[in-house]
């Protein structure tokens, strides 16, 4: 059976046309060169050169042996090179979940955008879902990362890196008395106390969907002194804002998900609920992780270290 090194040892002689100056191509003695070359032509049961007083000239055989020769070295060399790049991260696929209120984070989308720009030929694939049907997916291996809420419970075999933290914010229907910038108390304008929306009707994200940040809201309401009333619970982030706006009632959202600029909404900050925060984790499979979860792990994880 040939193997690579004497189809290299045949490139060279092919092109040198003289053996001794072959092996001092290659970096070996000419005896063993000749003996090489003479193996390739018994096991191939063709001659390979034509034996000159000069040197040595290609015979039909030989000339077919090259063309194929240099195409399977250098299909070779690709392999290995592809080979090399995905173990660097370079090169290969990753699936990245994220849930539907921090696709509006500045944040993921720079990451996302920044892992692209630094990894273009590793093909990345984006999945959108709640928090816990992102938790299931990455353990059973259908997403490497996933950029999520506040995970309720223990993610047995998940780590989940905390990112960063953003405030909530009251989103009320544009007319609602409570958005104008009227005189209420000592009320500053554009901002509200959570307790004022104690006899409000709320819309939230699905519990089951999204149960971290659902509890931390109703915690934080029995905080102010009231359990809110649950008037509609929708399956994404984006259909609470637009239950908002049609004005079926009031919620409370992570400040980026401003960005989706529904109209109809008013936009308010609260005054007595400095705890309540929509926190932003990274969260992957623990063990071994792929060499482009391991570079887009590394590349969060610095960006969240320089945002502070």
């Amino acid at each position: 059976m040939i193997d690579l090194r004497q189809l290299r040892y045949f490139i060279a002689v092919a092109e040198e046309g003289h053996v001794t100056r072959a092996a001092e191509r290659l970096g070996m003695q000419q005896p063993p060169l000749s003996q090489q070359i003479r193996a390739m032509e018994a096991e191939i049961g063709a001659v390979l050169f034509h034996r000159l007083p000069r040197g040595m000239a290609l015979t039909e055989s030989g000339q077919v042996l090259l063309e194929d020769a240099r195409a399977i070295l250098a299909q070779v060399e690709r392999a290995i090179e592809t080979a090399r790049r995905v173990a660097r991260g370079e090169s290969g696929r990753i699936a990245v979940g994220f849930t539907s209120s921090a696709a509006f984070h500045p944040f993921v989308l720079s990451a996302i955008r920044a892992f692209g720009d630094a990894a273009p030929d590793v093909s990345l694939a984006l999945e959108e879902g709640g928090t816990v049907e992102l938790v299931g997916a990455l353990r059973s291996g259908r997403l490497d990362a996933a950029f999520i809420r506040a995970p309720a419970g223990e993610a047995v075999g998940i780590v989940v890196e905390p990112l960063l933290e953003e405030p909530m914010l009251a989103a009320l229907p544009a007319h609602h008395p409570l958005a104008g910038q009227g005189p209420r108390g000592a009320r500053p304008a554009g901002r509200i106390a959570l307790a004022d929306l104690a006899g409000e009707t709320f819309i939230l994200y699905r519990r089951p969907t999204g149960p971290g940040l659902y509890d931390a809201i109703i915690a934080a309401c029995r905080a102010a002194g009231f359990s809110p009333r649950i008037g509609q619970e929708a399956p994404r982030m984006p259909s609470t804002l637009s239950l908002v706006a049609a004005g079926l009632g009031v919620s409370i959202i992570p400040a980026s998900m401003r960005r989706l600029e529904t109209e109809g909404i008013a936009y308010l900050g609260l005054t007595d609920a400095p705890d309540l925060v929509a926190p932003l984790h990274l969260a992957y499979r623990a063990g071994e992780l792929s060499a482009a979860c391991r570079r887009l792990v590394t590349q969060v994880r610095q960006m969240a270290a320089d945002e502070g």
